[in-house]
């Protein structure tokens, strides 16, 4: 490639990326180009101005550029102006481009300092420029000022950003001298996207205003902070010199005096200054659009043979063709329809990060809530009580019995498990909700068509709550069958003549699994694995600190990390219950306790130990979690805990004996008979 060809590529792109920023098409491809970086009067104006030997950029106290300025500098004979939304209007005083930068500003961002990330596309004809495009960016601020959002610097960081993190950007760090260096914001932001350097260039501003026996010879030199590009060093015009009017000319040439004076810089002088910085920049654009070319073609080649496909596809179309409309409406019924099944199915090409939806909570519903819904129903023991009393007296009648009736003890059990109703028809809400929730969003993609989307979600919510009526008939059809008939020949079904023999099996059983709790960890089955906070450590022990626990069926450990590595303790399951503990209004973590039902230390000196989540959700989560290992909620429903646990063990041996012969295969499969069964074990301890 000639020389003359390669002066053309910087207007090549120019034209390009007007083109892009014209059909607001920024984005479609990553252009060449040089961002300009740096905080807040840092020199970066006056840089630019020195470019091209004009004031033209606004100035002032705080944020002045508030939007990117895409600078495109072009070598002409002429001097003058020209602003890409106002087409065919040259500019040749340059106050006026000042005023038509602030009116532009403000058209899009108000006049509260506010940013866009639109940008204003400047081009400038002269003969006193070489031909380069820049983009000025807003300076790094830290403090809000005026109307300005609280989070300003977090925005023109990301907007800064967008702009750098792109490998065709080259980045203009530009850094004043009479502060620390190695501070630089600008410089900082540079390291995070271009760790090696190979993208960024250095200006060091403001080099007359160092304290006298310090210079920045080692920067300059690149020894203290290496670039691969190199650092460039400036001397722009003080304020004074600018509300002074002093000739940018002028400037110039005491810049020179300046670098060829100070012995510090006097050997480096023919690298250091504005004319010098323009030539870089100017050779640096150059090579590195010519470096990316090839790339770049290709991309551009993949985006026409794109937008070619498309437009054969559109070549005979007829917007008034009924049968286009028809075929049009059933692809998008069908990928409505293949959306909602990915999402329910687990799969698609949108994965949600955020939360659980579709299928993954439908699921959490049917293991974690719908169990955890189970064991919190309450029942009052002596309310209980008095009924088997009066149950079994009623049954009698006038006669006095010697045995207690099997019709009384069916009348007690069954009442209890018309209990499960509630738990079960809740599940079933809840999973209606969901169903209805990605209904939803998978009707997002027909935004464009308000109708359809409207008649889509109303047939399949209508169908949906058909269907909801005939499932919870079906449930609850369910538990009238566990309720029709008591069977007594059930395995889990304790007479009095096996009861002697099963407590002996439990307590060999339970011996057994206390010697089991010695295997290593990597022998023990996993039920859950996250973060939680330890939040009731006071401060003089360490105060609340984040963890990650492994819950097994035998215990709880915790560690350093998650790589599992260092142990930080480990917690056995025997005897602890779990509640809840009241949200501190100084704390938005959610909480929940483990405590020793025997009244011991459950770690070191804590008889609780309070652990935190984010969300509401998650502690339900490790509450359902610690239900499996058989951790259960704390009821505190009775003084006699002896009295408590037979009490339950009567009733869910009773729950388990209405099974049917016909219907024990069912249960085996059955997500509430394995729980109760749980349950069965827990209290059998």
């Amino acid at each position: 490639m000639g020389n003359r060809e390669m002066e053309e590529l910087i207007p090549l792109v120019n034209r390009l990326q007007d083109a892009f920023s014209a059909l607001g098409q920024t984005c479609l491809l990553e252009l060449p180009q040089i961002a300009v970086v740096g905080g807040q009067s840092a020199g970066k104006s006056s840089v630019l101005e020195n470019f091209v030997g004009r004031d033209f950029l606004p100035r002032g106290s705080g944020i002045v550029t508030r939007r990117p300025l895409v600078l495109q500098l072009v070598t002409s004979k002429a001097e003058y102006a020209e602003f890409l939304h106002c087409k065919g209007k040259k500019f040749t005083d340059f106050d006026e481009v000042r005023h038509e930068i602030e009116a532009e500003t403000d058209r899009v961002t108000g006049m509260n300092k506010g940013i866009s990330s639109i940008p204003i596309n400047l081009r400038v004809y002269s003969p006193h420029v070489l031909n380069l495009t820049l983009i000025d960016l807003p300076g790094i601020t830290k403090v809000p000022v005026g109307d300005q959002p609280p989070d300003i610097e977090y925005q023109i960081r990301e907007m800064i950003m967008q702009f750098i993190t792109r490998e065709n950007c080259l980045i203009l760090a530009v850094t004043p001298a009479n502060t620390d260096l190695a501070n630089s914001d600008a410089l900082k932001l540079a390291k995070e996207v271009d760790p090696q350097g190979l993208r960024t260039i250095g200006v060091i501003t403001k080099l007359d205003l160092m304290d006298e026996g310090t210079d920045a010879r080692d920067v300059l030199e690149n020894k203290l902070l290496p670039l691969r590009r190199g650092y460039v060093g400036v001397v722009n015009r003080s304020q004074k010199d600018i509300e002074g009017k002093k000739d940018i000319k002028a400037a110039m040439l005491a810049e020179r005096k300046f670098f060829l004076s100070h012995p510090a810089y006097r050997h480096i002088a023919d690298r250091m200054g504005t004319p010098h910085l323009q030539k870089v920049l100017n050779q640096q654009l150059t090579n590195h659009i010519r470096d990316t070319l090839p790339n770049f073609r290709n991309k551009l080649q993949g985006q026409l043979l794109s937008i070619e496909h498309e437009v054969e596809a559109y070549k005979n179309f007829k917007p008034e063709d009924p049968t286009r409309k028809t075929k049009a409406l059933l692809q998008m019924v069908q990928q409505f329809a293949v959306d909602f099944e990915k999402r329910i199915e687990g799969s698609g090409d949108q994965v949600d990060t955020l939360e659980l939806s579709g299928g993954a909570k439908i699921n959490r519903i049917f293991h974690e809530r719908f169990p955890f819904e189970i064991v919190k129903m309450e029942f009052n023991e002596k309310e209980l009580r008095r009924e088997i009393s009066y149950a079994i007296k009623n049954i009698h009648g006038i006669r006095t019995g010697l045995f207690t009736p099997d019709m009384a003890f069916e009348a007690i059990v069954k009442k209890q498990i018309v209990k499960l109703k509630g738990p079960s028809l809740k599940s079933v809400d809840l999973v209606i909700q969901e169903l209805i929730n990605t209904v939803k969003k998978c009707t997002k993609k027909l935004a464009n068509f308000p109708r359809l989307c409207e008649e889509t979600e109303r047939i399949v919510a209508n169908h949906i709550r058909e269907r909801e009526g005939k499932t919870k008939d079906q449930v609850l059809l369910l538990i009238d069958i566990q309720v029709s008939y008591i069977n007594t020949n059930h395995e889990d079904f304790i007479g009095f003549a096996n009861a002697q023999q099963r407590s002996s099996q439990v307590h060999k059983k339970n011996t057994i699994g206390n010697q089991g709790t010695n295997l290593p960890p990597s022998r023990q089955i996993v039920i859950r694995k996250g973060w939680l906070t330890i939040s009731n450590i006071g401060i003089m022990k360490g105060g609340s600190k984040g963890y990650w626990f492994v819950l097994t069926a035998e215990s709880l450990s915790w560690y350093k990390d998650d790589e599992e590595k260092e142990k930080k303790y480990m917690l056995p399951l025997d005897n602890l219950k779990v509640r809840d503990v009241e949200k501190s209004f100084m704390s938005s973590k959610h909480i929940f306790a483990l405590f020793n039902t025997e009244q011991r230390n459950v770690y070191k000196d804590y008889r609780f130990l309070e652990l935190a989540c984010d969300s509401q959700e998650d502690v339900d989560s490790w509450k359902a979690s610690l239900l499996r290992a058989g951790v259960y909620p704390d009821k505190s429903l009775g003084n006699n805990k002896t009295e408590k646990d037979l009490t339950k063990m009567l009733i869910v041996r009773a729950i388990l004996s209405f099974v049917p012969m016909s219907f024990s295969h069912f249960l085996d499969n059955c997500l509430l008979c394995s729980f109760l069964k749980k349950i069965l074990k827990h209290t059998e301890k």
